[in-house]
């Protein structure tokens, strides 16, 4: 018997110095056994073959027996991990039918985490995502849904870029001053990504088209700059029954939340009734701003779109996050609908 097991050992080797895959491997080792068995089946007990390898079939019956309880637990085993993997069952017709390959290697951090998976990221390519403003906040919010790969993003914007821009509006170039900002963003965008799709819109968000707008999209990003623009942004996200991320910057601070009243969370105006009273909220033109603090409130932005379009997580949602760079400090606030508010009121 030792002879049959060096000569299995041998082949497993040999098969290892080849670089045999391990299920050739096997099968060399099984045609040996099923060689021995064959003989101990078939010859006399006094034949030197038998008596050779051992005399006795009943061995190796037992030692086939024990190979196959393994092989049946492995497989088990496998199997169980596979279906408590999030995503798993998903991801053999995602990998043939939805995404190429390279697709499938530039989104392979997303695919290995456990809250995303093989099916969140299909929902990333299926989403529809708009954001509002090109600016210090859509820079980084449009790059990152982008490389994420969101599958629609649409850009709105009527400014062009200004020198003054470039400190803190990360995804425009030097040579793109004076482009209209939302094609210097269509050019980033597109060299970081070209398996999606990107709409830009060279006009001001007016209300009587943010509607019809809004309905081709799942999820709204407001980055504006200004009041006019949030309001009108936020109305007609309650009219389309859209969830408005909105973020908003000055000087060292930022804030943001999702506001979503089609799901019982307030909307901008139950925060924010009333436009401050002018000097209480400066552009950043007049107070000045930090340069990353768009970048790092933009992120989160995108992080929040990312969780909202693939349920991972929890969202911002009755919540407003407020952050504090010069101090490095983030706070959160509770926040509710309110009932006599004059855009999502109950009454």
């Amino acid at each position: 018997m030792g002879f049959v097991f060096f000569l299995m050992a041998a082949l497993w080797v040999l098969g290892w110095v080849m670089k045999a895959p391990v299920r050739a491997r096997l099968v060399m080792i099984g045609f040996v056994y099923l060689s021995v068995l064959l003989m101990h089946l078939v010859l006399p007990e006094t034949a030197e073959l038998r008596q050779a390898t051992g005399g006795d079939v009943r061995p190796w019956l037992i030692l086939g027996g024990l190979a196959g309880l393994v092989a049946l637990y492995r497989s088990a085993v496998h199997r169980l991990r596979a279906r408590a993997t999030p995503g798993s069952a998903e991801e053999a017709p995602i990998r043939s039918d939805s995404f190429r390959e390279a697709e499938l290697n530039r989104y392979a951090r997303h695919i290995v985490l456990r809250e995303i998976g093989g099916a969140g990221q299909k929902k990333l390519k299926a989403a529809r995502v708009l954001v509002v403003g090109a600016g210090g906040l859509g820079s980084p919010a449009l790059l990152y849904l982008a490389a994420a790969g969101v599958g629609r993003i649409g850009v709105i914007d009527d400014d062009v870029v200004d020198g003054s821009n470039l400190q803190r509006q990360v995804i425009h170039r030097d040579d793109m001053i004076g482009v209209p900002k939302v094609f210097s963003a269509q050019a980033a965008v597109e060299a970081l990504n070209p398996f999606i799709e990107i709409r830009p819109y060279k006009r001001r968000l007016a209300p009587d088209i943010a509607d019809a707008l809004f309905d081709d999209y799942d999820l709204i990003l407001d980055g504006s700059d200004n009041f006019d623009t949030r309001y009108a942004v936020n109305r007609a996200a309650v009219a389309t029954r859209k969830p408005l991320i909105a973020g908003a910057i000055t000087q060292w601070e930022g804030q943001l939340s999702l506001y979503d009243p089609a799901m019982n969370a307030p909307c901008f105006e139950c925060v924010f009734p009333t436009r401050p009273a002018d000097g209480l909220a400066p552009s950043c033109a007049e107070a000045g701003v930090i340069a990353p603090l768009p970048g790092v409130l933009g992120a989160m932005m995108a992080v929040e779109a990312i969780k909202e379009i693939t349920a991972a997580g929890e969202g911002l949602r009755g919540r407003l996050l407020i952050y504090d760079a010069l101090f490095a400090e983030t706070r959160y606030m509770r926040i509710a609908r309110r009932a006599d508010c004059s855009c999502c009121g109950r009454g």
